[in-house]
């Protein structure tokens, strides 16, 4: 797995997508944070996060659109497949090599952080609930990618699927209002990535959405595993 993610993570750094995910990743959130906290000369960081939700879930795809699609198109995946690794190993090589390099993006917040910090406290409490909240969003997004990107060997099929998804979780607390019946809403509420999201930034620690955006990596990290397992011995 250790050979799987170092491979990976500098194929990131082979090809421009690791630059452009993190060069789009800092400018907005760097224009956040200039029209936010700095000219408002708040030191609460929540702002940067809260337009940071809508920008992950159409950035998010650009970074997973290659993870397995690429080894598709080339046919390296046949190497990956019958290498004398377990396929569980390879999936989870390649989805913790896109969690670092959102990871290496998200850090630009935390020096946002420390600027304000200079200053006046920042609330660390909710800074780091935005924080955490903000990297299992990552997590569950990547994970949604992957299994789309090993669905298909075009990378630009694998990113407008990314992106799709991306507008049905951002659209979805919308649906909910639609419907009249309760269960339904209920059933879209239970689905919704933002409700979960944002209360991590009142500083409120909340295990059961934990427990949910890190089930959504196991389902769609599993689901990863067994369409490869599929193409192995289809």
């Amino acid at each position: 797995m250790t050979a799987v993610f170092r491979r990976e993570l500098c194929a990131y750094f082979y090809s421009p997508i690791g630059y452009i995910f993190l060069a789009v990743f800092y400018f907005f959130a760097g224009i956040f944070f200039f029209f936010g906290p700095l000219l408002g000369s708040y030191s609460d960081l929540g702002t940067v996060f809260s337009g940071l939700y809508a920008v992950l879930l159409f950035l998010i795809p650009i970074l997973t659109m290659r993870i397995v699609s690429e080894d598709l198109r080339h046919k390296t995946d046949q190497l990956l497949l019958c290498a004398p690794v377990s396929l569980s190993r390879v999936v989870l090589g390649k989805y913790l090599a896109a969690v670092a390099i959102f990871l290496f993006g998200l850090l630009i917040t935390l020096v946002f952080a420390l600027v304000i910090s200079a200053f006046t406290p920042p609330g660390w409490a909710a800074f780091w609930g935005s924080f955490f909240s903000t990297l299992l969003l990552g997590m569950a997004m990547i994970s949604i990618g992957m299994l789309i990107s090993a669905l298909t060997e075009n990378q630009m099929i694998a990113a407008a699927g990314g992106f799709a998804a991306g507008m049905l979780l951002l659209i979805i607390d919308s649906l909910a209002g639609v419907f009249p019946n309760p269960v339904v809403v209920k059933i879209f509420m239970a689905l919704s990535f933002y409700d979960r999201y944002y209360s991590f930034h009142m500083g409120i620690f909340d295990l059961s959405s934990v427990i949910f955006f890190l089930s959504v990596c196991a389902v769609f990290v599993f689901l990863t595993i067994r369409v490869l397992e599929k193409r192995r011995w289809g």
